[in-house]
């Protein structure tokens, strides 16, 4: 009888034991549920509720349908000073790895129309020099990284879509905002392109894409 009591008080006891593993696992996948929500909804505050960005005074870009590495990727740079933004700084370098990885899977399955609303005038000449580049000035053709449609793929961003007063001041000012430090990434073939295209032509490459889907 000893024994049989021994061997309930046991069974009990593991039966106890394996309850609580159980409901602290859920709490802390509650937890973490809750921790992405809450930094998701931050994001919203200035990037939209459907990540279709924000034309405000300070243009807020779209984040909707882009690809995750190069969120991760920007990410990254604001936390190592090689992209220059404060207030990205201080949003970045509190995220985990994992929740960086969440948030930019999340986005990238959002489907928001463009605001579109940018000038139409130089739509023609933004096309061609998304398709064909200006050989004259040694800028290639967008489509040659960004994709024919262009969604981009992997470190190359999305542009489809992406709000034209957000374009037009990320190519007019890229050397002030990007590639600082000593560490290298894949924006930095960006850095001679913007350079040689003048203000109307970057304007008219941001009208194009600015409408795309």
């Amino acid at each position: 009888m000893k024994a049989i009591g021994l061997r309930l008080v046991l069974r009990v006891a593991v039966i106890a034991v394996a309850f609580s593993a159980t409901a602290r696992a859920q709490e802390r996948s509650a937890a973490n549920v809750g921790g992405f929500e809450a930094k998701l909804e931050y994001c919203k505050t200035c990037h939209g509720l459907s990540g279709q960005g924000y034309l405000g005074y300070f243009p807020m870009p779209r984040l909707a349908g882009q690809q995750p590495d190069y969120i991760e990727a920007q990410l990254k740079a604001f936390i190592e000073r090689r992209r220059t933004n404060p207030i990205m700084f201080n949003v970045a370098h509190v995220l985990s790895p994992s929740m960086i990885s969440a948030l930019a899977n999340h986005f990238h399955h959002l489907n928001p129309a463009p605001f579109g609303g940018a000038p139409h005038g130089a739509v023609a000449q933004g096309k061609r020099i998304f398709e064909e580049g200006l050989p004259e000035s040694n800028v290639p053709a967008c489509s040659a990284c960004h994709g024919t449609d262009a969604h981009g793929q992997r470190e190359i961003p999305r542009l489809a879509g992406q709000l034209y007063p957000y374009m037009v001041g990320q190519l007019s000012g890229w050397s002030k905002q990007r590639g600082q430090g000593t560490a290298v990434d894949t924006s930095a073939i960006m850095a001679p392109t913007a350079h040689n295209l003048t203000r109307s032509q970057i304007e008219a490459v941001a009208a194009y894409v600015s409408d795309l889907r």
